[in-house]
């Protein structure tokens, strides 16, 4: 069989100047936006947040959120301009010529709806000449392409009865099931566990492979987009700023924002200095003229500051929206970090002994024992439902159904929130995933922070203000997030201040449960930038997490667990580069990582 290559081949998809503005305001969000794919084609779509990545993939299918609007363009999919058709006959492309999967499924999928019946509806609204048994011979075909089963027993199951994976899949089985010409993927594997993201990332290449359909995969994980694309389109306040194989992308990135990205993953088979790009991506209508990465940029000109770039081959193959592209290697950004020695027989802050879980009737720890040394960063890894959270919440006085002995500094405290005072709950803190759910979106900054103080600490207004401005500054965040909103903060604003609320406690044990599985990689590196630094100032951390890259660049110590039982535990050097346990080995296996960025 010949196989044309994707550069000859015509494209499934070609998008030319398209653009998406604020409403009423003429504030792009998105603009001049050109980019072909061909049949059987992925494209990576990488960027902050902020960058657009969202609007853009909206747009493709002509949709723009509530408060944006499409203001020009074209997406053609089959001699059809998508953004020419009519609001009816844009819902009949959307699943036929082009499908979308959204990043969390149990969102998306209907509580109400039995998996068959759900794509047997999607069916029936697009190919209404289908007959009901033939509809049912496309949905077994369907199903078990995902790798899910075909039975009526699983078909009849509603979406609460099903794994995050499986979830993921049905999503995946709905997009796919109309043979569409093009795919959107937005962050489909965010939280999902290394060993079912990379089954999902494989299935992905083979569905579009096998049916020869285009995909665009947005992420904010480069070691996701590294091991599965095609090409890299790098996005930037709106603009595209380099296009290119992701051979080069990953190996000689030539636009400066780029590079910053590249120098901010971690990289599992190496302890090194990540490095997040100074500065924040400028909101629309507040973008300055010329290049809108000029003001983070070391290599800006005036030149820079006037005249925007456009796409323009800066190596062969490579296109770059760039006056001054770079083609020094990254030495520079790849500061190695030498390996901390191993410190045996160091002193214990929180001891576990015999902790058992259940969820009624299902047991979910088994007699786990443990301890965490001081001023040191403990790594909690596992696949979903190996137990992570349970453990992490029975640590930090959250867990039901719990049983088992903790000691804090030599002291016995109660395992659940009914043993501790208050002085122990403010020693043991606990930062959540979603930082939006843990502060309170009717209150400023300020105000979910100072009465945080007053809690714990018998000070006035003034002081508890000053405390929290103070805590703010510690995580490096402008005076001025005090008087906002939750919602008016970005993700990883977000989280900071979680911190911060956490901080203001003066914690001897911070709890971070899975904090950067949903930011970007810059924020992510400033984030365990400011973890490390905190360690060094004498915190204890827990840090619970599927990402091993992350463990190699913040933990001393990590411990893996395996339906609720640790199979393994040491000093992170040690485990990951010499795992004992085949669990472990695969865990390692099945983890994404960057391609050496430097040549032999």
């Amino acid at each position: 069989m010949t196989v044309t290559p994707l550069s000859i081949r015509p494209p499934a998809i070609a998008v030319r100047g398209l653009r998406v503005d604020l409403s009423g305001r003429g504030a792009p969000i998105v603009a001049d936006i050109d980019l072909a794919l061909a049949a059987g084609e992925i494209v990576g779509l990488v960027g902050e947040s902020g960058s657009g990545k969202t609007t853009l993939a909206n747009a493709l299918l002509g949709h723009a959120r509530k408060g944006t609007r499409i203001v020009a363009g074209e997406v053609w999919i089959d001699q059809q301009n998508i953004l020419a058709l009519d609001e009816k006959a844009q819902r009949a492309a959307r699943g036929k010529l082009i499908a979308y999967v959204p990043q969390d499924p149990a969102m998306a999928l209907n509580p109400l709806g039995r998996i068959g019946s759900v794509l047997h509806e999607t069916l029936s609204l697009h190919r209404p000449e289908l007959g009901r048994s033939e509809r049912d011979e496309v949905v077994r075909a369907t199903v078990r392409d995902v790798d899910l089963p075909d039975d009526r027993e699983f078909l009849s199951r509603y979406p609460h009865q099903l794994s995050g994976g499986q979830q993921q899949r049905v999503l995946l089985a709905l997009a796919f099931i109309l043979r569409p010409r093009v795919v959107v993927l937005d962050e489909p594997t965010t939280a999902l566990d290394v060993t079912t993201q990379a089954q999902i990332l494989k299935l992905i290449r083979s569905l579009c492979r096998e049916h020869q359909i285009a995909a665009i995969y947005v992420s904010h994980d480069l070691a996701i987009v590294r091991e599965l694309v095609d090409r890299t389109a790098v996005l930037y306040a709106g603009r595209l700023v380099e296009v290119a194989r992701s051979s080069a992308i990953f190996s000689r990135p030539v636009h400066p924002y780029t590079r910053g990205l590249l120098a901010a993953v971690p990289d599992i088979r190496r302890r090194q200095r990540l490095a997040s790009i100074p500065g924040h991506t400028a909101p629309p209508g507040r973008r300055p003229d010329g290049c809108a990465f000029a003001p983070r940029c070391a290599r800006a000109t005036d030149l820079c500051r006037t005249d925007v770039p456009v796409l323009a081959e800066a190596e062969p193959g490579t296109l770059a929206a760039c006056y001054h592209p770079v083609r020094e290697l990254m030495l520079d950004l790849l500061a190695h970090v030498p390996t901390p020695l191993h410190q045996a027989g160091l002193p214990t802050l929180l001891k576990g002994s015999g902790i058992d879980a259940a969820y009624g009737a299902t047991q979910v720890l088994f007699d786990v024992n443990f301890a965490l040394p001081p001023r040191q960063c403990t790594a909690l890894v596992g696949q979903s439902g190996s137990g992570k959270t349970t453990l992490a919440r029975a640590l930090g006085g959250l867990g039901e159904g719990v049983t088992g002995e903790l000691e804090l500094n030599g002291t016995p405290i109660g395992i659940g929130t009914a043993g501790r005072d208050r002085d122990l709950r403010r020693r043991v803190q606990y930062v959540f995933q979603n930082p939006y759910r843990a502060l309170n979106p009717r209150q400023s900054i300020g105000r979910n922070l100072t009465e945080v103080v007053r809690h714990f600490f018998p000070v006035g207004k003034d002081e508890a203000r000053a405390r929290a401005e103070g805590a703010i500054a510690r995580v490096s965040l402008p005076a001025e997030v005090m008087d906002r909103r939750p919602t008016q903060l970005s993700g990883g604003e977000r989280q900071r201040v979680a911190i911060a609320r956490a901080l203001l406690c003066e914690p001897e044990l911070l709890i971070c449960d899975e904090i950067t599985s949903a930011l970007d990689v810059s924020v992510q590196a400033a984030v365990l930038e400011l973890l490390q630094t905190l360690k060094e100032d004498g915190l204890t951390l827990l840090f619970v997490t599927h990402d091993l890259a992350v463990v190699r660049a913040i933990a001393d110590h990590i411990v893996v667990l395996n339906h609720g039982r640790i199979v393994e535990q040491g000093a992170v050097d040690d485990v990951l580069d010499r795992p004992a346990d085949p669990y472990t080995r695969r865990l390692l296996a099945d983890s994404p990582r960057v391609a050496d960025l430097v040549p032999a």
